[in-house]
């Protein structure tokens, strides 16, 4: 079947770019090439779906209506072997009526003919649909919830048959090491990243062959019969062409990622105003919305510096690649406001020197460490008697066990200080980019820092201050299993107001953890040890378990004054868990 070219407004017109390529399953009004005249450019859409069997035509062409474009197999062949109308309309629906029934419905001929024709076009709707169900779908990345992550594995490889919310690649930003699931089951055909690409929010990652076509089939085996009446199928054919029009297929994920870029790339608006005197067409102009790309500073190499969507891939890597080659030069470091390190060849000066590569989570953290050296930061020291606390948890924790839960005194921590943030509310909020007002939380998702063989993480309790201890204890073994596992998801690394970060028995008194910015406030604990405390009822020193706390904090949100009153008010809670119930 022949795709020949519309009515393009103009005499003839230039090729400047082919979509599609032989072997490409295309869909009815996807764009197959787009062309240029004197007056605008335009994408000319297919006018039927199939499968590309010959490109007619070469960029640079000349072009007008008529013309042919491609050469596709139909995706209607089928209903074509049952006597439903062609390609190209050749085929009389009552054509396929035997002797005896043109005999008997003489006197009826125009219905029946109008029917036939309706279930006609009925089937190849259904086959249509069927194509576009069982077709190759490119899907994009969800929400990393960063504006950028590292691809650590790709997990799948070409022709795997995969399912439904399977793991696909695993990518690690700042925060964590999080893998991507899979939107559908079906067939990889291609895998659009590699191991170490840097990769963004709503960009194409893979091509899946969705396995939805035996459902669809199933629908074409249920559409209504050739014997059917006419004002039944009328009625079934509208509400399928309404149903196609209400859910699209083409690039679910895609469509719903465009809408939630990250405020870092340029708008539309802002995209379009500088595409003013940029020789590019409307495909490439989405594609560098897509990607956040300016435009602007891409070089063209097609016909007359046309810009086409390969110079756009090619600027990114080449952007990409620069910027891993300024960090292994300790760009990074110098943009931290740190000079470079010293020449350390010289062994009679530095003695034996080991290389040893970072952690990619550890590399990736980098960048968030820099912005926290930026934050002028205090420290307040505290101590907390915890000793009716401890005996209050060690009588609960056998009963805990039986039900597989482990009660940690972190249990206790995270639910006073969940309540000490609702009373103190400064300390659950972030400060404006403008430095004008601050953003006060009205719920605490409390930051729970997790140590891994890869480096720290932090995973994220919501709404801890509506939460008991007993679930408080079991989401904090839940989240720090998937963290040594690597199997958080993305919504459990967002979110945070306030970062919790326990030493355990790790050893030391006080250490001055840093504020994770955004938040204005961390609360470092250390290790408990029995201390002589001065009784003054029976005026002599007693055992006590005392409990370092270590309260960093952003001085520009938070004074001295309140930032003792707030430690010693949690150090309170912990002595004392009968006061959250007042």
């Amino acid at each position: 079947m022949q795709i020949k070219a519309p009515d393009l407004g103009v005499d003839s017109a230039e090729i400047s770019e082919i979509y599609v390529t032989v072997g490409d399953v295309i869909n009815e009004e996807d764009n197959i090439i787009l062309v240029e005249s004197d007056k605008a450019a335009v994408e000319v859409p297919s006018s039927a779906a199939g499968k590309v069997t010959k490109v007619a035509v070469a960029v640079g062409d000349s072009i007008s209506e008529g013309s042919v474009l491609i050469e596709i197999e139909p995706a209607n062949v089928e209903a074509d072997a049952d006597g439903a109308t062609d390609a190209d309309g050749a085929t009389d629906a009552g054509e396929t009526l035997n002797e005896s029934e043109q005999h008997t419905t003489t006197t009826n001929q125009p219905e029946v003919e109008e029917s036939s024709k309706n279930t006609s076009d009925e089937d190849a709707q259904v086959t249509s649909q069927a194509t576009q169900l069982s077709s190759s779908q490119t899907y994009a990345l969800p929400d990393l919830g960063v504006d950028e992550a590292m691809v650590a594995e790709v997990m799948v490889s070409v022709g795997d048959k995969i399912d439904s919310e399977q793991s696909i690649l695993l990518v690690e930003s700042d925060k964590a090491s999080v893998e991507v699931p899979s939107p559908v089951s079906g067939t990889v055909e291609q895998i659009l990243v590699n191991t170490g690409d840097t990769v963004a929010n709503g960009q194409d990652y893979i091509v899946i062959k969705s396995s939805q076509a035996d459902s669809t089939s199933t629908a074409s085996e249920e559409a209504p019969s050739k014997s059917e009446p006419v004002a039944d199928k009328s009625v079934i054919t509208t509400e399928s062409k309404a149903q196609s029009k209400a859910e699209p297929v083409q690039k679910p994920a895609a469509q719903k990622q465009s809408a939630q870029a990250p405020a870092n790339k340029l708008s539309e608006s802002e995209v379009n105003a500088k595409l003013s005197n940029v020789y590019a067409g409307p495909a490439v102009r989405k594609i560098a919305r897509q990607l956040g790309v300016d435009i602007t500073q891409v070089t063209g190499t097609a016909i007359n510096q046309r810009i086409v969507k390969e110079d756009v891939f090619d600027y990114v890597k080449n952007r990409m690649k620069a910027s891993s080659q300024a960090t292994s030069a300790g760009d990074s470091v110098i943009g931290s406001g740190l000079p470079s390190l010293p020449d350390m060849s010289k062994q009679d000066i530095w003695g034996d020197i080991e290389t040893q590569a970072l952690s990619r989570l550890q590399k990736v953290s980098i960048p968030q460490l820099n912005y926290n050296t930026y934050l002028p930061q205090v420290t307040q020291f505290d101590l907390s008697d915890i000793t009716e606390t401890e005996k209050l948890r060690g009588e609960l924790k056998a009963e805990f066990k039986a039900q597989g839960i482990g009660l940690t005194i972190l249990a206790f921590i995270v639910k006073a200080t969940a309540y000490a943030l609702m009373q103190h509310p400064k300390f659950n909020s972030h400060l404006s980019d403008d430095n004008s007002q601050i953003l006060v939380r009205k719920t605490v998702n409390m930051g729970i820092a997790v140590a891994t063989d890869d480096g720290l993480t932090v995973p994220v309790i919501k709404d801890a201050q509506t939460k008991g201890i007993k679930q408080i204890a079991i989401e904090i073994g839940e989240l720090a299993e998937k963290a040594r596992n690597k199997k958080l998801s993305v919504k459990e690394l967002q979110g945070a107001s306030f970062t919790i970060s326990s030493q355990g028995n790790l050893g030391g008194t006080y250490f001055t953890p840093l504020v994770n910015w955004p938040q204005v406030g961390i609360l470092g604990v250390s290790e408990a040890s029995m201390q002589p405390r001065w009784n003054t009822q029976t005026q002599s020193f007693e055992p006590r378990l005392m409990l370092p706390l270590s309260l960093s904090y952003d001085h520009r949100v938070i004074n001295g004054a309140d930032a003792a009153v707030f430690t010693r008010y949690i150090a309170k809670l912990l002595a004392d868990p009968r006061r959250i119930l007042l």
